[in-house]
């Protein structure tokens, strides 16, 4: 059966065509489990069946595959635009899945006598026009107010029929008492003048607002002439109106108009991505969007994906489309652009400014409302990335310091689920080593730590790591495996000259592994790595300075619990030299008291 399945899906693979279009995969259900586009098909569906799939996910989907179904297309436009229509139709498991339940408001100039403008979240295909969505809601309060501070529309929701009018149906309200509104319900407004408003105001939502100021300067100009001068000065006050309404939402170039720009982030099955719709220098459309990763789609599928959903779901024609990188897909009566300097630069770091801050944002809110959730996708991150059989939710770190070989310490730091357990973190004296001799301060210390865990049968950790490169790492290699017989992963992390965190090293023979500076899993690791680090040498620090201290109380007729009393008690030496006979007396007794004082008194006649 698995022989003839194969057998069919060659010849499917072998026969499709070196063209654009969609691809279908399905099941032995007959359901379609992932669609998706290829500006070359044989090349793209090969991929999947011609290679070794590092991906988990992409074998477990290939492992289900029992057919192949495509559609040819003119270009790449037309594949971007049909995989995005059969996604949605067919909502398959492996697909990106987009993460919104939000629906945003519209402004809809209705299509009746006498146009209402109002909000709405609801679109009716009656021939009314509609304004949006607006994803920024107090954008939209703000062309809503002035549109209504500028134009005295109605907001009653009268059928105001001709008829009805002329046979004084209607009676105007208290917003015509209040200069809100002209009482065209009583026939006190024309329909015609009435209209002629509701075309100004389109131009406002359209973003026209350039058009809207010419048109109003004109008529200004033309009442002037014909000595209408209340006419010019109202016409003078909407004028001065939208001028300030322009100068407050125009935060770029004015001379941009029509650009859609676009940025993407990725967290791990996370992809976050910007939508930003400029219209002449105004930012009309904000909008930032989730999508959920299913298979091993490259950032620059999901963000072609991406502006295909956005320019179909916001209507946008926008000519230009600003990107942070080459998406390889081209768009239908759009250019794509990579700004690397002036006002387009300036827009499309905007664009990634705010879906960082949206990253950023949606990680702290999950963190606070499930934390686990959090340190669970970061374990499994370096599960994947190492090879692990389990999850590291118990991970150990080890270092060592010293100076010189004296006063020699190592220390151990314990992380269970992602997170520092402190009260598991270890400090080790070392006992056995002469000098300065790190590998065999390191066996010493991992002999002694896992034996006793063995001993105690205590819960072992999923991953040991080393402060050091491979020499460090074969030496708990030699102690966990080949003398207590323990399988535990060993990894390394190497420093640079700066001494900070260069390269994790994983295996035997151990291998770099390979980790951008700024993925959070190496910032993991190094967070470990300084944390070890530190532990380890403060408590080296505080076992020399008290070295220090008892060098200067061995004297003669005092012992060890005596001077670890004064230390305690008085905290310097300093302070006990400064010390009357009988205030030491009170501490240890007046017999140490007075050899306490000679002692310090006779060393400070001495240097006289």
């Amino acid at each position: 059966m698995k022989e003839a399945t194969n057998s069919h899906l060659k010849e499917i693979v072998l026969s499709l065509p070196d063209s654009p279009g969609v691809y279908q995969y399905l099941n032995d259900k007959n359901e379609i489990i992932y669609v998706g586009k290829a500006k070359n098909l044989k090349r793209r569906v090969s991929s999947y069946f011609n290679k070794f799939q590092e991906s988990v996910k992409v074998r477990v989907l290939v492992k289900q595959i029992v057919d192949i179904k495509y559609i040819v297309v003119p270009t790449e436009q037309d594949a971007l635009l049909l995989e995005n229509s059969l996604i949605k139709k067919h909502q398959p498991r492996y697909n990106i899945l987009l993460k919104d339940d939000k629906t945003y408001p519209w402004i809809c100039v209705k299509n009746e006598p006498f146009p209402r403008v109002f909000k709405t979240r609801n679109v009716v295909k009656d021939g009314s026009y509609y304004f949006g969505p607006y994803t920024y809601i107090p954008a939209m309060r703000t062309v809503l107010e002035l549109i209504h501070n500028l134009y005295q529309i109605r907001t009653c929701k009268l059928n105001l029929t001709t008829e009805g009018i002329r046979q004084g149906r209607f009676k105007v309200c208290l917003q015509y008492h209040i200069k809100k509104c002209k009482g065209c319900c009583e026939g006190l407004q024309d329909e015609k003048e009435y209209n002629k408003n509701i075309e100004e105001i389109k131009f406002i939502l359209k973003g026209e607002i350039e058009k809207i100021e010419d048109y109003l300067q004109e008529e200004m100009m033309k009442a002037a002439q014909e000595l209408r001068f209340e006419d010019a000065q109202a016409l003078k006050e909407k004028i001065e109106s939208i001028s300030n309404y322009r100068s407050k939402s125009t935060i770029v170039n004015p001379m941009l108009t029509n650009i859609d720009t676009f940025a993407i982030e990725i967290d791990g099955d996370d992809a976050f991505i910007n939508f930003l719709k400029v219209t002449n220098g105004t930012i009309s459309q904000a909008y930032t969007f989730e999508y959920k990763i299913r298979t091993d789609e490259e950032k620059e599928e999901i963000l072609a994906t991406a502006i295909t959903e956005m320019r179909e779901r916001f209507n946008s024609h926008s000519r230009e489309i600003l990107v942070p990188f080459e998406i390889g897909f081209e768009f239908e009566n759009a250019t794509i652009s990579i700004p690397q300097r002036g006002d387009k630069k300036k827009l499309l770091d905007l664009s990634i400014q705010n879906v960082k801050q949206y990253r950023f944002d949606r990680m702290k809110q999950m963190e606070k409302f499930n934390p686990e959730q959090r340190a669970t996708k970061l374990l499994k991150a370096i599960q994947d990335l190492l090879k692990l059989k389990e999850l590291p939710v118990h991970i150990e770190c080890f270092d060592n310091s010293n100076i010189q070989g004296s006063d020699a310490v190592a220390a151990c730091v314990v992380y269970k689920m992602a997170k520092p357990s402190k009260k598991d973190y270890r400090k080790y004296i070392i006992k056995t080593v002469e000098g300065p001799d790190d590998y065999a301060s390191m066996r010493e210390v991992v002999q002694r730590r896992y034996k006793r865990m063995i001993e105690e049968e205590a819960s072992l950790p999923n991953l040991i790591i080393a402060d050091g490169g491979i020499g460090q790492m074969e030496i708990i290699r030699q102690v966990i495996e080949d003398e207590l017989h323990l399988n535990i992963p060993i990894a390394g992390l190497a420093k640079n000259e700066k001494h900070r965190t260069q390269e994790l090293l994983f295996g035997f023979p151990p291998l770099v592994v390979g980790l951008d500076p700024t993925d959070q899993t190496f910032r993991f690791f190094a967070s470990i790595q300084d944390e070890v680090h530190r532990f380890a040498i403060r408590f080296h620090r505080d076992k020399r300075s008290k070295s220090q201290i008892k060098s200067e109380l061995d004297i003669t007729g005092i012992g060890p619990k005596t001077k670890e009393q004064l230390i305690k008690k008085f905290k310097s030496v300093k302070r006990i030299k400064n010390l009357t006979m009988e205030e030491i007396g009170k501490e240890i007794g007046s017999a140490k008291a007075k050899i306490v004082y000679e002692h310090f008194k006779g060393n400070e006649n001495e240097g006289k």
